[in-house]
């Protein structure tokens, strides 16, 4: 009997929580720790890579870039985002010219130096009637535009979120083609899309995904199947499989969204597959699917977004539909969660803190949004003193692609350096990685609480401590 007690003894220590005779841990115990709690915001907050976004178009070189005070419009109305789409009409048979490079250029140094981040598409022609033909160019061709800009697609993947396939067919949605086989079947019938994401997913950083227009074009090209959706191992790792994403261009506009899905393991493939890869697109018409709320037999816009982890829509189109969401009242929710939105809603502290002495640090967070954040990101703990002068800044030790809808905590001891006297603030974090982003504060996450944004750090107020 007594052999039997030590042993329940020893196989309990270091537990919390009683359970069945045994003490379990709690890991939302804040036991031992100052508390303090923090008020959600309502407000739709201008955050990085997600949301609503703009379009803008260049059909030739004389095209106007994109202007500050566009990007500054957008940012006050909550955007970040803009796609641009880039015509090649005038390029079909030959290379683009240097004066359309240079507006591309123009177009990522001006979001750069004022806070938006770019969707890319390339194409040939924005419509698909005979009048509106070549509809793209050869296979040879289009190779050798995505080579004339690869260097671009380098020197401004800062300011890249997420590059479409385009090239291949009207509005470079893969559809009306001349060169690529309107309907591929066999694997030497999509040889040729295959070749342009090879070059694509050469052209851009290892970080960057790139989105084609329906699941089925991922799996018949790489040969996946339903069974190989991506896994929490696999994602973000810089493989093909990782940074093929996808866009749905006509979101909610039918039972298969007009062609993007031709059976249920495509949707299921897609649901998987979006937990760890961009997704977004635009709706292109009424239909009652694009209902705010769920239906008989049918699922709304909210859970539609949420089983496929929208990170971003047009705002302007389709407009009947933008008219209904506003109409039904989920427009609002929309705006606020596509994407990831990050709550705080406890913290817990050491009491007492002292120089040169452990401090532990807990958060318990929540992810309101319908998606993680899917670009890399940084996230770190900084201490300030009252001058706001940086003491010192610590790697949090998780990464924020991993925060995904739903709750989550933070839970880490750091050191307070010594020599340490007075009062400071302890914030959270949440910039770009990018050494020509990370300081500045546009490109950082905006916790979603009243009182802890930081405007001119970038930085999310935790507590103010004070050390001895």
């Amino acid at each position: 009997m007594i052999a039997k007690k030590l042993l329940l003894i020893g196989f309990c220590l270091g537990t919390m929580a009683l359970v069945g005779g045994c003490v379990k841990p709690d890991p939302d115990s804040m036991k031992g720790l100052e508390v303090v709690s923090y008020t959600e915001s309502d407000a739709v907050i201008p955050n990085p890579e997600r949301g609503f976004y703009s379009t803008k178009e260049a059909h030739s070189a004389s095209t106007t870039p994109i202007s500050a005070s566009a990007v500054e419009l957008s940012r006050k109305q909550g955007r970040t985002l803009y796609l641009f789409e880039y015509y090649l009409t005038d390029y079909v048979t030959s290379d683009i010219a240097e004066d359309y490079l240079n507006l591309i250029r123009k177009n990522f140094q001006t979001i750069r130096e004022n806070g938006a981040k770019a969707l890319i598409r390339f194409a040939y022609s924005n419509g698909h009637e005979n009048s509106d033909r070549p509809w793209d160019a050869t296979e040879e061709q289009v190779l050798r535009h995505v080579a004339q800009l690869k260097p671009i697609l380098q020197e401004y993947s800062d300011v890249i979120y997420v590059m479409q396939a385009g090239f291949v067919g009207s509005w470079g949605e893969w559809y009306y083609t001349e060169n690529f086989n309107m309907s591929p079947v066999t694997a030497a019938d999509y040889l040729p899309r295959k070749h342009l994401l090879d070059a694509l997913l050469d052209a851009l950083p290892q970080n960057r995904q790139v989105e084609v227009r329906t699941p089925a074009f991922k799996m018949k090209i790489y040969g996946y199947a339903l069974a190989d959706t991506l896994t929490a191992a696999e994602a973000h790792t810089g493989t093909v499989k990782a940074r093929i994403a996808g866009h749905n261009d006509c979101f909610l506009a039918s039972e298969n969204d007009t062609g993007t899905f031709h059976s249920n393991n495509d949707r299921e493939y897609w649901k998987a597959e979006t937990r760890y890869t961009i997704m977004g697109g635009e709706t292109c018409g009424l239909a009652k699917y694009c209902n705010c709320e769920d239906g008989e037999n049918y699922d709304g816009a909210l859970t539609t977004m949420e089983k496929y982890h929208f990170s971003y829509l047009h705002i302007s189109y389709h407009p009947q539909v933008i008219s209904r969401w506003k109409t039904q009242n989920c427009f609002d929710q929309i705006d606020k969660r596509l994407g990831y939105r990050l709550v705080l809603r406890e913290g817990g502290f050491s009491e007492k803190p002292k120089a040169g002495a452990d401090f532990r640090i807990k958060l318990k967070m929540e992810n309101v949004g319908f998606a993680a954040p899917m670009n890399p990101r940084d996230a770190e703990f900084v201490l300030s003193g009252n001058d706001g002068k940086v003491v010192k800044t610590w790697p949090v030790n998780s990464d924020p692609r991993t925060w995904h809808s739903g709750t989550f905590t933070l839970d880490q001891t750091i050191k307070l350096p010594e020599g340490l006297n007075g009062t400071y603030t302890l914030y959270l974090n949440l910039p770009d990685p990018e050494p020509t982003l990370h300081d500045n504060p546009r490109f950082s996450i905006q916790l979603a609480n009243n009182n802890v944004w930081n405007e001119a750090t970038g930085f999310n107020t935790l507590k103010t401590i004070t050390i001895e």
